[in-house]
């Protein structure tokens, strides 16, 4: 062997291996965990939460919100439920059936 200090002396190194490192444990461990279900998905709307209206002669959106939410200036509630089937707010259709929003409270 060579003393040449450029080289590395491994003369003392020993083979085999150890770990610190813990066993697994047998089984895992999930007595932490649980369920749950979020979304993002806007809401369904049940029968229980909308009514409808089949609009007659002489109606108007705001006729309509006086009649079941007792203030005319609610309009825009069923309107907006309506967006599908109405595109202009003062342009409603003698037979054309509109959601009713039930009123929140």
């Amino acid at each position: 062997m060579s003393n040449d200090p450029k080289k590395p002396d491994f003369s003392n190194v020993k083979s085999g291996s150890e770990s610190t490192a813990k066993p697994a444990p047998e089984k895992p461990d999930f007595g932490n965990v649980s369920s749950g279900v979020a979304s993002t998905a806007p809401v369904i709307e049940s029968a229980s939460t909308v009514q409808t209206y089949t609009v007659t002669r002489g109606d108007t959106l705001s006729g309509i919100a006086k009649k079941f939410y007792g203030k005319a200036s609610q309009w825009r509630v069923i309107y907006e439920a309506n967006t599908d089937r109405i595109s202009n707010p003062d342009l409603i259709q003698i037979g054309q059936v509109l959601k009713i929003p039930v009123a929140k409270p």
